[in-house]
């Protein structure tokens, strides 16, 4: 369909969207809903051209269900053909609550930390130094920190605020550290422990980019929510204990993307649910089912 003549549709319906009829209101929806993000403009100028309370509102609610509706699509594309792409899911949760977020300015920042780093890194360096000048360079040059004062805020959950602010969660913090240190070629992955989010530094000589490996070639654990303090796997055998978890292979073990991205979910709708916004509760449901 030539654009002039989907715009004039798309008008057509527009200028239908102050009908009383909530029969023939929801009929003009569904059709603005079908040209998906291509309606959105159009929307936008009649939302701004109108004085009219109820139409806004019915623009705002139409534009805000196409978004929801395109970004479960690109989640599911994600997690189905993209997920080796931790930033790209990052960007898309984030989307959730920024739908205008600028994709390329979050990769370019993310790329200045990256040429930080690798301006400091050499083929001579071990393990542990490695993670030494990540450390270095993301929490002391940088200046990145856990937001230990208000750790449950929705905000700690999105790569946008957390650039801005250098302060994040556990979980956040543990994601940009990933999609870092993965840019750079360094075999870091996350550990999705209950409570707490962890990384490993698995063995380089059995590493396959992107292939998960077991907790038998795991050199050493991180903890990104303290400025990257390394420890061995007693240390989360003390913390089960502490927390009186029950014991389970997989919090020793190196997760995949899709899970992170899951537990990202999980951790924004808890946000949410505690800060008493249930739609956003109901949404998110519905977008992490996008994931499966």
């Amino acid at each position: 369909m030539a654009q002039d003549q989907k715009n004039n549709e798309l008008n057509a319906l527009i200028s239908l969207l102050d009908e009383p009829n909530d029969e023939m209101f929801d009929q003009i929806r569904n059709q603005l809903m079908n040209y998906g993000n291509d309606a959105i403009p159009l929307l936008e100028d009649a939302w701004d051209n109108s004085f009219d309370n109820i139409i806004q509102t019915r623009i705002e609610d139409i534009i805000h269900t196409i978004q929801l509706k395109e970004l479960s699509i690109a989640i599911s594309h994600w997690a189905g053909s993209n997920s080796f792409d931790l930033l790209r899911g990052f960007y898309l949760i984030t989307k959730y609550q920024y739908p205008d977020l600028d994709e390329q300015d979050i990769i370019n920042r993310v790329e200045l930390i990256k040429r930080d780093i690798w301006l400091e890194l050499n083929s001579n360096l071990t393990a542990l130094e490695k993670v030494k000048v990540i450390n270095h360079i993301i929490f002391e040059i940088h200046g990145y920190k856990g937001n230990k004062t208000n750790i449950d805020a929705p905000q700690n959950l999105f790569i946008n605020s957390l650039l801005e602010s250098k302060k994040g969660n556990h979980l956040s913090i543990g994601i940009l550290y990933i999609i870092i240190a993965q840019k750079l070629g360094i075999p870091i992955f996350g550990v999705n422990l209950p409570q707490h989010f962890i990384l490993a530094y698995v063995d380089e000589t059995h590493e396959e980019k992107y292939k998960i490996v077991d907790e038998n070639e795991v050199l050493f654990y991180i903890n990104p929510f303290n400025k990257g303090a390394v420890f061995t796997q007693r240390e989360i055998d003390v913390f089960i204990k502490h927390m009186r978890i029950e014991p389970n292979d997989a919090y020793f073990k190196p997760c995949d993307n899709t899970t992170i991205m899951k537990r990202l979910f999980e951790t924004l709708i808890y946000s949410y649910k505690k800060l008493g916004y249930e739609s956003k509760v109901m949404e998110l449901n519905m977008l992490i089912r996008a994931l499966r």
